[in-house]
């Protein structure tokens, strides 16, 4: 839901920007660590106060990936350390935090430390960060108290129709988002005594996944473990044939590697051309492994989910990119 009153609040002053509104003043584009960034966190805690919220909810939560771009260097925990109790996983889509915990995941967003987030409390208020310190509020209430006492602290609150940073649903597909229910838990089983299936892939936040190996024996206590409002994709088991695997590797590009243990974990990683010989070195001491491509519509699950909340709701607004399989489930659900 769009929120009537939203503003962007910067450290930049609107009269050194230019004809097309980028700025050319003399200002950093990074925190100061400092007053600026105390600054910044004021404001953020004036319109929340304004708006009568005390705590907010983490939404479509995420760290890099492949690379770091921001333009200070990234730290370890990428700034979540002693947030959260169970540490990066208790940072999860959902995840309601106190004022004051918000308040620390902001400044992390601002030093570019590598977590980023939206900060919600819903119909009320919303706070993200874009690049070059650029602060994204929203609010169910205009907040004049706050727009003041943000002038005052040197900052320049200016109004917008909408954030860049809103979260936008995809259109591309009207495929129904499938749910991990107890319907999905089913089939899994089904595939996977049936040896189609042998992997799950878990998304627990954007840019960081758990591999879980499957069996009829495994499948309750992997689901008892999945991070809330994970998204989910389901694998065929690896092979056990370590030459076939090894002569699969392709001669360049970028490849990510999945292989089981002989303790019976499954690991991965994402290896460009000068990384191979060291991932086929970990490989060849696998169980079972196999070369998955990370360019799309190259290696593809055979279906996908998103775990809904306890109650049964799917409240996760990211979805997953739907395969034939998802496709098929969709014809066969019951119009309405």
């Amino acid at each position: 839901m769009q929120l009537p009153y939203v503003y962007r609040v910067t450290k930049y002053d609107p009269a050194d920007r230019d004809e097309h509104g980028h700025y050319t003043g003399s200002e950093d584009t990074v925190s100061d660590h400092g007053e600026v960034e105390a600054s910044y966190l004021q404001a953020v805690a004036a319109f929340a106060g304004d708006s009568g919220v005390d705590h907010l909810a983490v939404r479509e939560p995420q760290v890099p990936s492949l690379a770091h771009f921001g333009v200070e260097p990234p730290v370890d925990g990428f700034g979540l350390d002693g947030l959260f109790p169970g540490g990066l996983t208790g940072f999860h889509d959902g995840a309601e935090v106190p004022l004051d915990i918000g308040l620390q995941l902001v400044r992390a967003m601002l030093r570019e430390y590598g977590a980023w987030c939206r900060l919600e409390a819903e119909g009320a208020f919303a706070v993200h960060v874009g690049w070059d310190q650029y602060l994204y509020i929203s609010s169910s209430r205009p907040c004049e108290e706050a727009l003041a006492h943000t002038r005052e602290l040197g900052l320049f609150p200016e109004r917008l129709d909408a954030s860049p940073y809103a979260f936008e649903a995809e259109e591309e597909e009207q495929v129904i988002q499938r749910p991990g229910d107890d319907d999905f838990w089913a089939d899994l089983y089904w595939a996977v005594v049936t040896g189609q299936a042998g992997i799950l892939e878990e998304t627990y936040l954007e840019g960081a996944s758990r591999w879980h190996h499957l069996t009829s024996d495994t499948i309750d206590p992997v689901r008892a473990g999945l991070a809330p409002r994970a998204r989910l994709a389901v694998w065929p088991p690896l092979s056990t044939n370590i030459d076939a695997v090894l002569r699969a590797l392709p001669a360049d590009g970028l490849v990510e590697g999945v292989w089981q243990d002989d303790d019976g974990n499954i690991r991965s990683a994402i290896a460009e051309e000068d990384e191979f010989p060291e991932l086929a070195a970990r490989i060849s001491r696998a169980h079972a492994a196999a070369f998955l491509s990370v360019y799309a519509g190259e290696s593809v699950p055979l279906c996908t989910a998103v775990m809904p909340d306890n109650d049964g709701v799917l409240r996760a607004r990211w979805r997953t990119e739907p395969t034939p399989g998802d496709r098929d489930w969709a014809l066969r659900q019951p119009p309405g």
